[in-house]
């Protein structure tokens, strides 16, 4: 650990809130498992989204200047237990997150400038966002609840 004698690095993990198929999701990986990082001047965060197909990725991103990030989409059922199942598909154990939409909400450590949005939506089911942060002078009036919305 760096710094001076007496000195704790702390590590606080982000509050996040998760709703319809990412709160049913029981064990790894994850629907919603967000890591944060931050540089100078940006902020990167990585979304686990399995489940969510990127030909027909229907998911919404919306960051807010307050560093509020919200991400909406849906789960789709698997094409593969579609197209080869004889039978109707009956799970004998859930693990990954069930077919419905969900909802992800976290904030960001600090302020950002939600124009300055560079999302990534990887095949392996994990978005990756760098967002610069906020940079305007703080006496500027500066709408928090005006989010930018990006679709995938």
């Amino acid at each position: 650990m760096s710094g001076s004698p007496g000195t704790k690095s702390v590590e606080v993990k982000p509050s996040i809130n998760l709703s319809g198929t990412a709160k049913d999701a029981k064990e790894a990986p994850p629907l919603g498992m967000v890591d944060i990082g931050e540089s100078q001047r940006a902020y990167i965060f990585r979304v686990s989204l399995p489940g969510v197909c990127k030909p027909q990725c229907n998911v919404k991103l919306d960051v807010r200047v307050d560093g509020r990030v919200e991400i909406e989409g849906l789960v789709q059922d698997s094409e593969f237990l579609t197209n080869h199942a004889s039978n109707k598909y009956k799970p004998k154990v859930q693990e990954l997150a069930p077919p419905g939409n969900f909802n992800v909400s976290f904030n960001l450590p600090g302020r950002v400038d939600p124009r300055l949005v560079s999302p990534t939506f990887r095949n392996t089911g994990i978005l990756e966002v760098v967002v610069m942060k906020h940079t305007l002078p703080t006496v500027q009036p500066v709408n928090p609840g005006t989010p930018v919305t990006t679709h995938f």
